[in-house]
């Protein structure tokens, strides 16, 4: 199906518009970010939202305009005085009055004759900007705003206030913005009639208006009805691309699991200790889902260290009784390696195939691996998601184990449950997601919960210092490490670039081997997987005290004798990062600290964030902070990780009409599956508006 014609006009390339020449053109495709190879269009103007307005409506004359303030007054032009020549710093000032006081507007450079013009000697005119005061007397200087008396219309008393990018003035992108809306359709109506009835909101068409064109401040306002529509469309649009995606994954062609029991209990038999109870509850949950004839899509969160890796291991157990294969992902060969290695052992004593596959294994250990899978003779497959390239052919794919998801996109999750047509799914992340984040991120997936941590695992003192304490943080170090001690020493990404970042871990790594030798071991992303498996090994044979690392150890990292995490420019990391790593030490017996370093001066924001991480080791409270304290920013890292960036949704305000979106999205499908007719017509309009239409063939086979 191609996209409604309707929607032709919002589509088009800005290039199109009046006034729109390559130039400014080139500049919006950048500001907005338009796919490679492709322009900025019309929507994206439109869904480019003000962050404030300028309210112009005082009109109290010149006695009532108050320093700082907007006003806008009604002049009448008495005199110029342009500066003396050869003196071009002097400004040249216009002295104008109404019948309440006299002001002088200040234009500074105003050489050629044009604020003569603009301001005609004996005429009125409408004059706003922002009141100063200079040797006791008012005065505006540059007024954003000078019109004629009969075309006082033309001034907008409430004016938006927009994001901009060098080169882009506020005027002329409400110039553009207006065109646009101008040309902007009557849509049908998607939001179901109670809805609409029960909020009492404008059409789609009236809140866009109303947030760009508002009549007053208020109109504008993230709470205002305009805005809560849109915001409502969107997270609609987004529910709606989810659940038709899920249902695609999860339709009714799974398999229902049978099993004898014997494999389960080898491994429960093998395990060092005994499954806390929220293990216990995740394993029944998952049994449940893998017993039932819908295929399962569920989500495991624990925190740092709860024994997710266990849960998933009993997981792959019970469907390896049930005659099926098991593909365990991780978003790192690090970490596949790693899983490897405490899994394998298990496996062993369980009578479990167990393969590791990596890219850098010689070609014929992989080739045996290869067949060891093809013919079903093993059942575990760990690896990168390199699992699921062509080459790699399973017996019997019975159910995908996903780490860290948020790594992953909804494509490559598509192309994961190719792989086994009726693969199961779980999913296991140690960010502890918010009910909003998981509705938004993953649909409808069921959610086990491991609140608990195991046994025998200590709290974590967590400190908080500046790092102009340097040489006292290194003296200190220096004392632990010689009682047999070993330490995390994180670097940050120096602002998000490759090169940079490597510089701040080697300078510490240089630093720090002048007064530890070769106890220091460095690993950054740079490194090739080589030499920072070489590292990470030293590092867990403990003949290395001191890894020195950027995030790429965030997660998942094992080296239960490393007591201490040195956290530099704690500052610069989210809450979520910065629970990830403190969650590295802390795994042996011995009581583990956190210290973060951070460099002054220090933001409310970051303030707050050490506080909370100073207060609490709940990585759900930590997760809902987070979310407040980021707002719109994405809570998950960088923002390649695949969160939905809203444009017209911010969570802090909007976050309770989630819900309500995803009730009336999933009644919609249910209601009308391939969203035919004139209802589904308006909800497939709302997916090609929200940029969702990649949801839409997936629609047939429904």
């Amino acid at each position: 199906m191609s996209r409604p014609s309707i929607l032709d006009p919002l589509f088009r390339s800005l290039h199109s518009i009046k006034g729109v020449g390559p130039q400014l053109s080139a500049l919006l495709t950048r500001f907005f970010g338009a796919p490679e190879g492709q322009e900025a269009i019309a929507l994206d103007l439109l869904m480019h939202m003000p962050t404030g307005v300028v309210d112009r409506r005082r009109m109290e004359g010149i006695a009532g305009a108050v320093h700082n303030n907007i006003a806008t007054l009604k002049l009448h032009i008495d005199r110029h005085q342009p500066p003396p020549r050869g003196r071009p710093n002097v400004p040249h000032r216009v002295f104008a009055h109404d019948e309440t006081g006299e002001i002088q507007l200040v234009y500074f450079r105003a050489q050629g004759g044009w604020v003569e013009k603009l301001l005609p000697v004996g005429e009125t005119r409408y004059v706003s900007g922002t009141i100063g005061f200079f040797n006791g007397e008012k005065q505006i200087t540059h007024p954003d705003y000078v019109v004629e008396a009969d075309k006082f219309e033309d001034m907008p008393l409430v004016e938006p206030v927009y994001p901009l990018t060098h080169g882009l003035s506020s005027r002329a992108l409400i110039k553009l913005t207006r065109q646009v809306l101008d040309t902007l359709p009557q849509l049908p109506e998607w939001m179901p009639a109670e809805r609409v009835a029960e909020f009492g909101w404008p059409t789609f068409h009236d809140a866009m208006f109303g947030s760009h064109v508002p009549d007053t401040p208020d109109d504008a306002q993230l709470w205002s009805k305009n805005r809560m529509r849109l915001a409502y469309d969107e997270y609609l649009a987004g529910q709606l691309a989810l659940l038709i995606v899920r249902s695609q994954l999860v339709a009714p062609r799974g398999i229902a699991r049978t099993f004898t029991g014997d494999i389960t209990a080898a491994v429960t038999a093998a395990l060092p200790y005994t499954l806390t109870e929220g293990q216990r509850l995740a394993v029944g949950d998952i049994l449940h889902d893998l017993a039932a004839p819908e295929r399962m899509s569920r989500l495991v969160q624990g925190d740092v260290g709860a024994g997710k890796t266990v849960v998933a291991l009993m997981a792959m157990a019970a469907v390896a009784e049930s005659g099926a294969q098991s593909a365990m992902m991780a978003p790192t060969e690090l970490l596949a390696a790693q899983h490897y290695r405490s899994l394998a052992p298990i496996c062993v004593k369980a009578g479990l195939g167990i393969e590791l596959l990596t890219g850098k294994m010689p070609a014929g250990d992989r080739r045996a691996a290869l067949e060891r899978l093809r013919t079903g003779e093993s059942h575990i497959a760990v690896g990168t998601h390199a699992l699921f390239q062509s080459g790699v052919e399973f017996h019997n794919l019975g159910l995908t184990v996903v780490d860290e998801q948020h790594r992953f996109g909804v494509h490559q999750r598509l192309a994961l449950s190719e792989k086994g047509s009726h693969a199961d799914l779980l999913v296991m992340t140690a960010t502890p997601i918010p009910r909003t984040l998981v509705l938004t991120h993953f649909g409808d997936m069921a959610v086990s919960i491991l609140r608990e941590k195991p046994r025998g695992r200590q709290p974590i003192d967590t400190a908080v210092t500046s790092i102009s304490e340097y040489a006292r943080v290194v003296q200190r170090l220096k004392a632990r490490i010689d009682e047999g001690a070993q330490a995390f020493w994180v670097c940050p990404l120096v602002e998000e670039s490759e090169t940079l970042e490597v510089v701040a871990a080697e300078d510490r790594f240089a630093e720090l081997k002048k007064v530890f030798g070769d106890q220091v071991v460095l690993i950054h992303g740079r490194m090739s997987a080589a030499a920072k498996q070489d590292a990470m090994d030293r590092f867990q044979r403990n003949e290395a005290k001191i890894l020195v690392a950027t995030t790429v150890i965030e997660v998942g990292v094992d080296v239960p004798n490393a007591t201490i995490m040195i956290i530099e420019h704690a500052e610069r990391f989210g809450l979520a990062q910065l629970h990830q790593l403190r969650g590295r030490v802390g795994r042996g017996s011995q009581r583990s600290a956190c210290l973060l370093l951070y460099k002054e001066p220090l933001s409310e924001t970051a303030q707050a964030r050490l506080d909370t991480i100073k207060r609490t080791e709940d990585g759900f409270e930590i997760a809902e902070k987070d979310l407040e304290l980021r707002g719109q920013g994405d809570v998950l890292g960088t923002r390649q990780s695949g969160m939905p960036g809203y444009h017209l949704a911010v969570p802090d305000v909007h976050r309770h009409l989630l819900e309500w979106a995803h009730e009336d999205a999933r009644s919609a499908l249910t209601l009308n599956p391939g969203l035919t007719g004139p209802d589904g017509e308006a909800l497939r309009i709302l997916l090609y508006l929200f940029r969702k239409d990649l949801a839409i063939p997936l629609l047939r086979a429904g």
